[in-house]
């Protein structure tokens, strides 16, 4: 089937009704909580960063003070996220980088946050968004997956679909929509065996028949 823009709004209509009251999973207090958080999200479940993050803040939640834990406890203590090594090196070279530059404070701009290690487009997306209240349209594995099933906005790159995305939601929906397309791609439209039967886009999605 051709997906129209009427069928684009329809498909969004329904995703809103029935994912309206989503938010984000993860635990945070602030900006900054959020933003390590998200930095630890990548290739991890949002339920084990949320472990991981609380006994993390519970003894460092400041630029300043995961800088005074080093780089070696950093590590142990976010050796359950994956990709610990890694992800600890980023944190640390954007703590400092926090401190020097922003005075420890995450910084609000879009450009100013993809400056900082270990933070792409998704990242800065969701901190963005979250953080500062302003129009975003992250896409992660589950946004980018919905997106091109449904035939919302199709590419072969999360930018290419971000674009696209923008181009097919209102402004001002972007950032709650963000949370439509996850929770959708977690309960229903998941990568193995979506749950097409289930789907209340399934008379809208040009992919059900194919994945059902």
């Amino acid at each position: 089937m051709k997906v129209t823009k009427k069928v684009k709004d329809e498909m969004l209509a329904i995703l809103e009704n029935t994912y309206k009251d989503t938010k984000s999973a993860l635990n945070f207090n602030n900006p900054f909580e959020l933003l390590i958080a998200v930095i630890l999200s990548a290739q991890c479940t949002d339920k084990r960063v949320n472990v991981t993050t609380a006994r993390l803040f519970a003894k460092a939640n400041t630029p300043e003070a995961i800088l005074n834990m080093g780089v070696e406890n950093l590590e142990n203590e976010i050796r359950d996220c994956g990709l610990f090594r890694n992800k600890a090196k980023n944190i640390i070279a954007t703590c400092h980088k926090l401190c020097s530059d922003y005075n420890g404070q995450v910084p609000s701009g879009f450009d100013e946050l993809l400056k900082l290690p270990g933070v792409g487009r998704k990242t800065a997306n969701v901190v963005s968004s979250i953080a500062f209240n302003r129009p975003a349209i992250a896409v992660d594995t589950h946004v980018f997956r919905v997106s091109n099933r449904l035939r919302l906005a199709e590419g072969a790159t999360p930018n290419e679909v971000e674009k696209g995305l923008q181009k097919a939601i209102p402004m001002e929906k972007w950032s709650d929509a963000h949370h439509w397309l996850i929770w959708h791609g977690r309960k229903i439209c998941r990568a193995r065996k979506p749950l097409c039967g289930e789907c209340p886009l399934k008379e809208l999605c040009p992919s059900a028949a194919i994945d059902a």
